[in-house]
């Protein structure tokens, strides 16, 4: 969903977590993450998706693990 800050709020939840990565808007409305940390700060973070943004409307979330990235600074929001 866009329109929503979400990729905001996604930014902003990952930061208070200490998440690396990023997230990005997906030419079809939906919104692309990918993020490396503890895996039960992951977890966390994973449950923050499935509501997202107070204005969101989450009709899902896909995970899938990748190889790892070694993401370094601060959690990204691309354009």
């Amino acid at each position: 969903m866009q329109g929503v800050f979400f990729r905001v709020y996604t930014q902003k939840k990952a930061a208070e977590l200490g998440l690396t990565g990023f997230v990005q808007n997906e030419p079809d409305g939906t919104v692309y993450i990918e993020t490396e940390g503890e895996e039960n700060t992951l977890n966390e973070f994973t449950k923050w998706c499935y509501s997202g943004s107070p204005d969101s409307e989450v009709s899902g979330v896909i995970i899938t693990e990748g190889t790892i990235r070694n993401f370094t600074g601060t959690f990204n929001i691309n354009r």
